[in-house]
């Protein structure tokens, strides 16, 4: 089971998508906790990718790599930097790689995580994207050593988004939500949820793609 790094690119314009589709969802999160920017900020920077793939031939590997660029040059930050290096270790993992296999798509989220770790002090349970993104990752990797590749993605997003609703029970230890001590308790974490939204758009697209045949 596997899909093809050509038909991968649909994958990149259906995480464009779901970041622009969720803007104000993603402000209205943020507005609780925090300043309320996250979805325009999100949404600034994946319409710029958009724009900047508009008219162009890419593959998967390139057009995340489209995506890392304009996000470390172009919104800045702390999720900037963040998700740049998230989508540059899912470029820099799979750009030699014709056929995307489950295991290949392992390495994409490992680098992609490895990539975040290597520049954020962030951990599980300090209320942020890693709360996510950690038990997303794991999830993934210690099912496809049973599991086909969809089956592990499900597996994947039933993880995920467990560790985004505990986010609301625990209290923020970094970022401006860190201010609030106490308070940031009942609110869910933006950055978590745009990092479980790009996630669900990465798992729907490569099952729509395999259900196809393509």
């Amino acid at each position: 089971m596997y899909f093809t790094n050509e038909n991968g690119a649909k994958i990149v314009d259906n995480v464009i998508k779901a970041i622009k589709d969720n803007k104000d969802y993603l402000s209205e999160i943020d507005g609780a906790i925090g300043d309320g920017d996250h979805g325009i900020n999100m949404n600034k920077g994946f319409s710029i990718a958009e724009e900047n793939l508009k008219n162009t031939s890419y593959n998967m590997s390139e057009g995340f790599k489209t995506i890392c660029y304009v996000l470390v040059d172009d919104i800045g930050g702390s999720m900037g930097p963040l998700y740049g290096a998230f989508f540059r270790g899912l470029s820099v993992a799979s750009k030699k790689c014709e056929k995307i296999d489950k295991y290949v798509l392992s390495d994409m989220l490992f680098k992609a995580y490895d990539n975040v770790k290597d520049i954020s002090v962030a951990k599980v349970g300090d209320k942020t994207l890693i709360d996510v993104l950690d038990p997303a990752v794991m999830a993934y990797k210690i099912a496809i050593d049973k599991d086909d590749m969809d089956i592990a993605l499900e597996k994947m997003i039933e993880e995920a988004e467990k560790g985004l609703l505990k986010t609301k029970d625990m209290v923020a230890k970094l970022g401006r939500a860190s201010r609030l001590g106490e308070r940031s308790l009942g609110h869910q974490d933006a950055g978590a949820t745009s990092c479980f939204i790009i996630l669900k758009a990465i798992k729907d697209s490569i099952l729509e793609i395999l259900q196809k045949g393509e």
